[in-house]
């Protein structure tokens, strides 16, 4: 409880600090468990995301680029939130006008990567990936398989540079393993 509230208290105090990490889910060992943990903790955050129009109970487009490392079986559930449509597509048809409002990027060349990402910016989409532990490369939310469970880090910079807000409790779903906002 006391790191978690240091986590959050830091988002306050410290913004010369870009990347604050979240902490960890429990995941059973299989393929299974970390589908339903990366899922569920995929809809926590789709949770406390507020997109610019206003609209809380939308029907949100995720589209998938990209191999997922976590899962293959992109599913997230957003208890009394939007429902989330998911779609694979190309770096290509996303950037060339696609309707996503989350992009989750998997493993892709770097300059596809970097594509997106500049594709991103300024715009009222959602970015996460679990190719980027480190949570460096400009995505807003990068999702780890640690030893000890699922974890995520948030780049508070990538956040700040486009209209979506972002509520800061979202630290919490890490902390109490639950993707409920």
């Amino acid at each position: 409880m006391l790191a978690s509230l240091f986590l959050i208290g830091s988002l306050f105090t410290t913004p010369q600090m870009s990347v604050q990490a979240a902490s960890q889910t429990i995941v059973e060992d299989s393929a299974g468990g970390t589908a339903r943990a990366a899922n569920r903790m995929l809809g926590g955050i789709i949770g406390y995301a507020r997109w610019p129009d206003g609209q809380r109970g939308a029907v949100r487009t995720m589209c998938l680029v990209g191999t997922p490392r976590l899962t293959d079986r992109m599913a997230p559930v957003v208890p009394g939130g939007p429902a989330v449509t998911v779609r694979r597509m190309t770096v290509d048809s996303v950037t060339s006008g696609a309707d996503c409002d989350i992009v989750f990027l998997g493993r892709m060349p770097v300059a596809d990567r970097q594509r997106l990402i500049g594709w991103v910016r300024g715009r009222p989409a959602l970015t996460i990936t679990d190719d980027d532990a480190a949570c460096v490369y400009g995505a807003m939310f990068c999702l780890a398989n640690r030893q000890a469970g699922l974890s995520f880090s948030v780049n508070l910079d990538a956040i700040g540079r486009g209209p979506l807000r972002i509520d800061p409790r979202v630290l919490k779903i890490g902390r109490d393993g639950e993707g409920a906002p």
